[in-house]
Parts: C-alpha cells; structure tokens; sequence
C-alpha cells in the first residue's frame, strides 16, 4: 500500500513532533488496535509503539486511509 501526507502533517506535525517517525504511523495503520471513523470523514488508528515504551499512537488518515494528516502519542488511551 502506498501512503502519503498532508501538507499539514508534513510541515507542522512532524515539525512539532520532531520525534515521530513515518514507519511508526504506518505500523499503526496496518495493525491498529481500534479504527474509528470521524463525523467528518477521517479516520483515527490506535495502535502500539514498542520502541517508545508501549506507547500509545493515534494516527488520524484523511478518509482514504492512506493520505495521513495527523499523528500524536494518546496518553488518554486505554485497552
């Protein structure tokens, strides 16, 4: 599958977010714990990030799930 990104995610998310890395957003979109659709269109992943200690990711894709446009760590997530 092939992804891409906002403008947004590219030029203010990973430059707030210096620490996120691509491969993890992926990661989460091809093996979340929960997917769950927007009212407007978008669609969250959760998933787990092993190299950050569990961690919690929330990957949030444009309603095609492949174009990318936000990602943080959910210290509100809970299984």
């Amino acid at each position: 599958m092939k992804y891409s990104y906002t403008g947004y995610f590219e030029n203010e998310v990973l430059r707030k977010r210096d620490y996120l890395k691509k491969r993890w957003c992926i990661d989460v979109i091809n093996n979340p714990l929960k997917v769950e659709e927007q009212d407007n269109g978008r669609v969250r992943f959760w998933g787990v990030v092993k190299e950050v200690e569990g961690k919690f990711l929330r990957v949030v894709t444009l309603s095609d799930k492949t174009t990318i446009h936000n990602a943080f760590f959910d210290r509100g997530y809970k299984l």
